[in-house]
């Protein structure tokens, strides 16, 4: 006798399957993708851009900071523009890859230790109508890279950009509205971002720099002050104003050598956006979804997958190529270096899936262009960010936007002000009290506190919150672990979301599988303390 409540063959179906997925369709996901077509794989190329508007303007997947210009919401031109900027899409199109642009993974569902009723490992794909579920047999991930974003006193307001976001709005879509942009950083990003914008007819008030020098290539800083860029060395941010909720103005501060602010050192900055271009860090969400193996490597922006050398990760299905498998300064110099990775994991898939021989691989691979070595004091580049931000702004600085979490609030580990809740028990706790019970988690501090679950899924705030902890703890950044991802791994409206909702098989009896049936009542139960229309129309069908 079957058991009608069993879960078993009540699974989810895919809609499709398809041999290799690759996700992103950057320099990296694009090669990879040709690459396994030409071998005679079928392939799924799938990447997020043309963002929907609503998506843009909760920063996501990049931090667009409001200053996208009205042309976005025109999708159809969007998608025009994002075909035109990236022409190795049309080599993909040719070798036979499914090209599948506007389209987000918003999940990864694969057979584990508490899961075994999957037919095979899935996507969970959507655009701007539905959602739905690909299987695969092999995956490359090639997701990019988002900014380190550091707040200050009026971070909030329209006009705060990410590199990548500001990158993306003026190659991609050509839709900067910014007209006098403030860098925040040098280093190859922050100048590589400043010569960018001067390329598009963005002027640039200036590059600001917290250390004593300028970082970077002399040469890239030469041309940039022979076109008028002025500098501002051991600076920072005190805060930005504006009238009317958006950027007019960036007040610096100098800065001694301790990162103290120097007294009477103000100066006033007019400017409608400051793009944060302080570091990037590798977009790793999906490859946790998947159980790749993560390490904290300093010099390729912390927490990365760790791959062999031809792009395989932990899982041995799942492959990593690009700035998601390492944020490295050189792949700005030299987009080849991300080609020839996406290249390598395409035809490591093929080998894999059996389309090509080692030898033939081998031979199609070539010799990999060598990488400059990284460095490695990144972290406390960014901790020496956000030390003088907080002598110059305070701790009243909101570190989690969505969720209006100060930088006080998150070190107290207080309750969301809107819960206004108070408590001994609650005053009591702090950083402090939480390290005597063990090691502090983002997991944690995010149940706590709220930091992280907006909108924006932590995308805004997650290094911070990181670096606050490891510096209230004593500790460094790769001590504190990185904070669990769950889908959807982006947001998603409801009505876009529900076609993935379970089949009706497995509805009729969900209520049984909680385990405890004391736990939990239908609402539909006879009696119940709360008197709903539900509750009558079930009585009334069951008693006809």
């Amino acid at each position: 006798m079957s058991d009608h409540r069993s879960i078993a063959g009540k699974a989810p179906r895919p809609d499709q399957h398809i041999p290799l997925v690759v996700v992103g369709a950057g320099a990296a996901g694009v090669a990879a993708a040709v690459e396994a077509a030409r071998a005679g794989v079928e392939v799924l190329l799938v990447d997020e851009h043309p963002v929907d508007n609503d998506m843009m303007a909760m920063d996501v997947p990049l931090c667009f900071g409001q200053r996208m210009d009205a042309t976005v919401r025109n999708r159809a031109a969007m998608l025009e523009r994002v075909v035109e900027t990236n022409p190795a899409l049309a080599t993909a199109h040719d070798a036979g890859v499914d090209v599948q642009l506007g389209t987000y993974v918003w999940g990864a569902f694969v057979n584990s230790a508490t899961v075994q009723e999957l037919p095979a490992p899935m996507l969970g794909l959507a655009d701007d109508r539905r959602s739905w579920l690909v299987s695969f047999d092999r995956l490359v991930v090639a997701a990019g890279a988002r900014d380190v974003l550091l707040g200050f006193p009026g971070w909030e307001r329209a006009g705060t950009l990410g590199a990548n976001g500001a990158a993306a709005l003026l190659m991609r879509y050509r839709a900067l509205a910014a007209r006098r942009l403030l860098v925040i950083g040098s280093g190859v990003l922050g100048l590589h971002t400043a010569a960018l914008a001067l390329e598009h007819g963005v002027e640039i008030a200036g590059v600001v720099e917290v250390e004593a020098h300028l970082r970077g290539e002399a040469s890239e800083a030469k041309r940039l002050a022979e076109r008028g860029v002025p500098f501002f060395t051991a600076h920072t941010i005190r805060e930005a104003r504006g009238r009317t909720g958006e950027i007019e103005s960036i007040v610096l501060v100098g800065v001694d050598e301790a990162g103290t602010p120097v007294r009477g050192s103000e100066r006033e900055i007019a400017c409608d956006a400051v793009c944060m271009a302080v570091g990037l860090v590798p977009s790793v969400e999906l490859l946790h979804l998947v159980g790749a193996r993560l390490v904290f490597v300093a010099a390729l922006g912390g927490w990365v997958p760790e791959v062999d050398a031809w792009n395989r990760t932990s899982v041995a299905s799942v492959f990593a190529a690009g700035d998601c498998a390492g944020a490295h300064d050189g792949m700005l110099r030299a987009p080849d270096v991300a080609r020839e990775q996406g290249r390598v994991a395409g035809l490591a898939a093929a080998v894999s899936l059996g389309a090509l021989d080692r030898g033939q691989a081998e031979a199609r691979r070539g010799v990999r262009a060598p990488l400059s070595p990284a460095s490695s004091e990144m972290q406390s580049y960014w901790q020496a960010w956000l030390r003088t931000q907080i002598e110059a702004g305070g701790w009243e600085v909101n570190v989690c936007q969505c969720e209006e979490v100060t930088r006080r609030k998150l070190i107290e580990t207080k309750p969301p002000r809107y819960l206004k809740w108070e408590s001994p028990q609650m005053s009591a706790r702090d950083v402090g009290t939480l390290l005597r019970d063990g090691p502090i988690n983002q997991d944690q501090i995010k149940r706590l506190t709220r930091a992280g679950m907006g909108p924006c899924q932590s995308r805004r705030c997650r290094e911070q919150v990181g670096l606050l902890l490891a510096q209230a703890a004593g500790t460094t950044l790769d001590r504190i672990p990185l904070p669990t991802f769950r889908p959807p791994i982006r947001p998603l409206p409801l009505n876009v979301l529900w076609p993935a909702d379970e089949p009706a098989a497995m509805r009729e009896d969900w209520v049984s599988w909680f385990g405890i049936p004391t736990q939990f009542s239908p609402h539909w139960t006879a009696g119940m303390a709360v008197d709903e229309p539900t509750a009558h129309a079930r009585l009334i069908l069951s008693e006809e």
